[in-house]
C-alpha cells in the first residue's frame, strides 16, 4: 500500500523538441534575470560616493560575474538539451 505506479509513455520526437524550446525559454529568462541584477548593481554603485577608478573597477567586476553566470547558463542549457534529445 505504499506504492503508486504511474505509467508514463516514452517521449515523442515532437515532444522532445517542445521541451528543448521550453528549456531555451527558461534559460533566456535566467539570463534576463542576470542582466537585471547587473543593471541594479551598477545603479547601486553609481549611487555611492566612490572614486571613478574604483567605480570602473567595480563595474568591471560586476560584468565579469555577469559573463561567468551567463556562460554557466549556456553550459547547463547545452547539457540539458543533449539530455532531452537523447533517445
Amino acid at each position: 500500500g505504499d506504492l503508486i505506479m504511474i505509467n508514463v509513455p516514452p517521449l515523442t520526437e515532437e515532444r522532445r523538441r517542445n521541451l528543448v524550446k521550453q528549456a531555451k525559454a527558461e534559460a533566456e529568462d535566467a539570463k534576463v534575470g542576470v542582466r537585471n541584477a547587473r543593471k541594479e548593481a551598477n545603479n547601486d554603485l553609481k549611487k555611492i560616493d566612490i572614486s571613478e577608478d574604483l567605480l570602473k573597477n567595480s563595474e568591471d567586476d560586476v560584468q565579469k560575474l555577469t559573463d561567468k553566470y551567463s556562460s554557466s547558463i549556456d553550459t547547463i542549457l547545452k547539457d540539458k538539451e543533449a539530455e532531452i534529445l537523447k533517445v
